[in-house]
């Protein structure tokens, strides 16, 4: 999982979400994930998906769906 610690933090192009501040909350990264999707080209089907496995699981589980659809891309620092 790409969660890390924030004095880990190296200097990159990813997005980075410091899961501790107000970017942290379900809705903010539910949201991150809606735009990435679109950013990426993702069809309607598969963005509905990714979002509503994120809103069926927990906080934990959300966090999961959103690393390992779009880790590549953004860093999710506690």
């Amino acid at each position: 999982m790409a969660i890390r610690c924030r004095s880990e933090k190296p200097n990159n192009d990813k997005i980075e979400v410091d899961l501790s501040g107000p970017n942290g909350n379900a809705f903010v990264l539910l949201k991150l994930a809606g735009n990435l999707c679109n950013r990426l080209g993702y069809d309607q089907d598969r963005k509905e998906r990714i979002l509503d496995e994120m809103r069926l699981t927990d906080y934990e589980g959300l966090l999961y769906t959103l690393d390992r659809e779009f880790g590549d891309y953004i860093i999710l620092w506690r």
